[in-house]
């Protein structure tokens, strides 16, 4: 059979399947207003996702917090981003609004039954174990873990600069992928990836690089996900996916499996250290999250333990995360290289830090070598603030989905009008809604921002003297804190009584709620040691490479629902992920 006949078979059953659903969930957002059907087939879905930043924007800047847009073949969705509707989706209301069948199960397939992977009372009982495990406390306890890995980093990009100073062109993005993958090896499972070390790079690491890129090639298959899974045993889908003439579904079949193995021999590899008494984790007696994790779960209860398949589970689970900090590693570098002029003012508030204990120490001719303590690392006043801007500003994912179980009222904050031209301060949800939660939509809301809310402007998050705004519990909540009470009025993403239901400053980037990403701290930590690292040592400039007509080097950062680099042509192709920056050693003249 052909592949032409193959997707016209698939295209008809996932017809056939679309109408039957209708005819059990009416249309119930006819006078939600929104843009016109542009594809019979994708809708308006395309352009969310397509190098979408101006199109999500302007769709919420013409029609308001609520958005009615088609998917594939003509379903009707709403892109949400006002905050009051959001608070029901992701807090009050999220017993009715879940994570969608084909997100569910394509992780499920995947990474094992892991968080991303889980709902219902099996969902609740891994937060309740695994919240404890991300804890200040352990983040703490891991940091010793994460430096000496920030350090070899720097080694290999020093490695890379000539002797008499002089700059190299470097691309930042792998390099940010690497090191990324071995803070999470080292620190989160204890164990060495060697990702660092391209020639060494560990199966597991290689394979999770893969993933991503992988599933993009079979994305058209994802719709069709739930309907094989519920019809069909493991055995058929398997001949399926040898008889599909499609070899990206036999790639990632084979990836999954890759990381199924992977994941059991790091588990029992752990497992039977903690069984016999071995505490040490890669590279010395340091705590990993992974044997933090396993000790929570053998002091609990029979009944609170999770099992060894949910344990497995959430290895991958936490690896594939390195994904979204990879690219907010790689936009920060980019940033600075941006703004010299916050370059230089984040590097001599880190000198400033790193030389006070250093002249305690005696050890001042080498400042930049001085490790930061967790507590210093994470308030430094302009490294928070350049951290939480850009996850702000650029959220690693811009959109994410959830589906009503059933019938449903979402209260607006703002009004929205009709498509009769009323004003209205609710929408009604049909069961079967698709909702898409609009991360960028939220994180540019200039009700809550300010006019400024489209512009990277770190200072938004610190006083006129350059104090921090808002310490504590008042920036970010505990995990399953419902939002209410913790953010002063005043604070960054509080306005006039108005703010986003998010864990991190309030801001949606690491959503809010019980499904609220678990690993947000220990994200916010490798980033900070990341930069605290190498803006010590080096310097970023944007590349200046010309062509022979004189066209200089350009970075273009697309918004694919992921964010994605690329080098404009003449100099790229525009479309292969890229971030080359001018690199050189930092010197007396790059600080305040």
């Amino acid at each position: 059979m052909t592949l032409v006949v193959w997707i016209g078979t698939l295209l008809g059953a996932f017809v056939l399947w679309q109408l039957v659903g209708r005819r059990s969930a009416p249309n119930g957002l006819a006078t939600v207003a929104g843009p016109q059907r542009e594809r019979w087939l994708t809708g308006n879905f395309h352009r969310l996702f397509k190098d979408g930043l101006e199109y999500n924007l302007g769709l919420i800047r013409q029609y308001g917090g609520v958005v009615k847009v088609y998917g594939p073949l003509g379903a009707q969705q709403l892109l949400v981003s006002d905050p009051r509707a959001l608070h029901h989706v992701v807090v009050k209301d999220q017993d009715v609004y879940h994570e969608t069948d084909m997100f569910l199960m394509t992780n499920h397939l995947i990474f094992g039954e892991g968080l991303i992977a889980t709902v219902g009372e099996q969902h609740k009982k891994q937060r309740k174990m695994l919240n404890p495990v991300f804890s200040l406390a352990n983040m703490r306890a891991v940091l010793p873990t994460v430096a000496p890995i920030a350090n070899k980093l720097l080694e290999r990009i020093q490695a890379q600069l000539s002797e008499g100073g002089g700059t190299a062109e470097i691309d930042v993005l792998p390099w940010a992928g690497r090191v990324t993958m071995d803070l999470l090896g080292g620190a989160v499972l204890g164990i060495s990836l060697d990702a660092l070390d391209p020639e060494k790079t560990k199966e597991h690491a290689l394979t999770i690089r893969k993933v991503s890129r992988a599933a993009l090639k079979v994305l058209v298959l994802r719709p069709f996900i739930p309907m094989a899974v519920r019809n069909f045993s493991l055995y058929w889908r398997n001949k399926m996916v040898d008889w599909l003439p499609w070899p990206a579904l036999r790639e990632m079949r084979e990836l999954s499996r890759t990381l199924d193995r992977c994941a059991r021999n790091v588990f029992h590899e752990k497992k039977d250290e903690l069984e016999n008494g071995i505490t040490n984790d890669y590279d010395g007696p340091r705590r990993s999250l992974m044997t933090i994790m396993l000790e929570a779960n053998q002091s609990g209860s029979e009944k609170e333990r999770l099992t060894d398949e949910e344990l497995i589970g959430q290895i991958n689970t936490l690896l594939i995360g390195g994904d979204t900090v990879t690219t907010a590693v790689a936009r920060v570098f980019w940033i600075l290289a941006r703004e010299q002029g916050a370059q230089a003012r984040l590097r001599s508030e880190i000198k400033k830090a790193k030389m006070a204990i250093a002249v305690d120490d005696g050890v001042e001719d080498e400042w930049e070598k001085v490790p930061l303590s967790y507590d210093t690392l994470v308030s430094l006043p302009y490294l928070d603030a350049v951290v939480r801007e850009t996850l702000r500003l650029y959220p690693p994912t811009s959109l994410i989905n959830r589906v009503a179980t059933k019938d449903a009222v979402l209260p607006l904050q703002d009004p929205i009008r009709t498509t009769a031209g009323e004003e209205t301060t609710a929408v009604h949800v049909p069961a079967g809604t698709n909702i898409i939660i609009s991360i960028l939509g939220s994180n540019h809301n200039k009700r809550i921002w300010g006019d400024d809310a489209d512009q990277w402007r770190p200072e938004r998050w610190l006083t006129a003297s350059g104090e921090r705004i808002g310490w504590g519990k008042n920036v970010d909540l505990a995990f399953d804190d419902d939002a209410e009470g913790h953010v002063a009025e005043g604070t960054p993403g509080y306005r006039n009584g108005v703010k986003y239901p998010g864990v991190y400053a309030t801001m949606m980037t690491f959503l809010g709620g019980s499904r609220a990403c678990i690993g947000f701290k220990f994200a916010e930590m490798e980033l900070k040691q990341v930069l605290a690292t190498l803006i010590s040592s080096l310097h970023f400039s944007l590349p200046s490479a010309t062509n022979e007509d004189g066209v200089r080097k350009e970075i273009y950062w697309r918004m694919d629902g992921l964010q994605v680099p690329v080098v404009l042509p003449p100099h790229g192709d525009g479309k292969s992920p890229s971030v080359p920056l001018d690199v050189r050693a930092a010197r007396e003249t790059d600080f305040l």
